[in-house]
């Protein structure tokens, strides 16, 4: 902030302002009126005007670096919004964005990005992606879109989203493999048992073609489905999956995923059980009190990430869309595991769906959310608060580095 002198014809007035940025280009603000400079004579009992203002305004930037100033907006009624400019934003990603970085998500795609050599940015996508379908669970277009909802603005463009699609099917199992191991770092694993089971997912489109066949839907539909295999560790945290087609008799899903799970060294050592297949399979052994939590991951994916019905048709793109929505159990899962299971899946995505703020331009971000004692058990969890009554530009930046070491 600093001191603007503007002399009319019949006075001198004195204002503070102060300098913003909206999308690249500087503008000033004025933050106080100081009066003008016979005023202030007559206040001051002989003190220079000028001199004074300077120190009001020195102790007024000491104050802002201390966080201590509390901010005044000012706003007219007879004023109309600027037309098309978005003002409310959701920042209950960040807390969703802080694990896919302790995951090192964002390693795993520059590792894919060298390897294929692309331009745009698997890193936004991806992780748009995932926090889009914990969020607001939709199309990958609709997803583009929603994009925008979150503070940090996307950078890529919708062909950008449909090309990363592709690369994330060829790297599926990369991706499964290099997330386990990563998930070492975040969370103690519960590898004494696997639980296994498999699960089908329809289309809306009829024609069969590649991994859409017509089998055995669970829910009885006339449409073409894809079979999902899932394994899951003791605390209900997701491990591996894999997708066959719709026509696969359900009781051979079980071998090759496992026989994947133990060539990899990270999965070493597994005791596996497998739930909800029948006959007399030898992989299982027995069947417990906990199959409730794999069927609860479906349960997840096919209701509250609405991963079904699948509208994609290209098996690359569908293979994509099952990936992200793996990865998206993952992240949710572990969120579950840090707030101690004392949530409910509503409570948790319904809580962080709500966790808006109104963006008051050059200030900061005015929490819009009912504190909660959801909304208090994430700040004390991750470590950051996002429920001060503005959050300033620059201390947004900081969460937003906070949650991406």
């Amino acid at each position: 902030m600093r001191l603007s002198v503007s002399k009319s014809k019949n006075s001198t007035s004195l204002y503070v302002i102060q300098s913003i940025y909206d999308k690249g280009k500087r503008t000033t603000r004025v933050v106080e009126k100081l009066g003008t400079v016979a005023e202030l004579q007559q206040k001051l009992n002989g003190q220079d005007p000028i001199e004074w203002a300077k120190s009001y305004i020195e102790e007024l930037n000491k104050r802002e670096e201390e966080q201590s100033r509390e901010v005044i907006v000012r706003y007219s009624p007879s004023k109309v919004i600027p037309k098309d400019q978005q003002h409310s934003f959701n920042g209950g990603y960040l807390f969703l964005q802080q694990i896919y970085h302790e995951l090192d998500l964002h390693k795993i795609c520059a590792e894919i990005s060298r390897k294929h050599k692309f331009t745009f940015d698997l890193n936004a996508i991806l992780s748009r992606l995932l926090y889009g379908r914990i969020l607001f669970p939709s199309s990958k277009l609709a997803t583009y879109q929603h994009s925008s909802k979150f503070i940090e603005q996307p950078d890529f463009e919708l062909q950008h989203v449909y090309r990363a699609l592709e690369v994330i099917s060829k790297d599926m199992d990369f991706i499964q493999s290099s997330l386990y191991s990563n998930s070492l770092k975040v969370s103690k694993r519960n590898t004494g048992i696997l639980y296994y089971d498999c699960t089908n997912y329809f289309f809306e489109i009829e024609q069969e073609d590649g991994l859409k066949q017509y089998g055995a839907s669970k829910e009885h539909r006339p449409s073409p489905i894809i079979q999902m295999g899932l394994f899951m560790d003791g605390d209900g945290i997701p491990l591996a999956f894999n997708l066959s087609s719709g026509n696969t008799n359900e009781q051979i899903t079980l071998k090759p995923l496992e026989e994947k799970i133990l060539s990899e060294e990270a999965y070493d050592g597994f005791y596996a059980v497998c739930t909800n297949l029948e006959g007399s399979v030898q992989e299982i052994i027995r069947i417990n009190q906990r199959r409730w939590e794999i069927e609860e991951c479906f349960r997840i994916m096919k209701s509250e990430f609405k991963a079904r019905p699948v509208y994609l048709s290209r098996d690359d793109r569908i293979k994509a869309h099952f990936t992200t929505c793996f990865m998206s159990l993952i992240i949710y899962r572990l969120l579950e595991k840090k707030l101690e299971n004392k949530f409910t899946c509503s409570e948790i995505i319904n809580g962080l769906k709500d966790m808006n703020f109104y963006e008051i331009k050059g200030q900061g971000y005015i929490p819009t959310y009912t504190r909660t004692s959801f909304t208090d058990a994430l700040h004390d969890t991750f470590g950051f608060r996002t429920d001060y009554e503005i959050i300033k530009k620059a201390q947004m930046k900081k969460l937003f580095k906070a949650t991406k070491k």
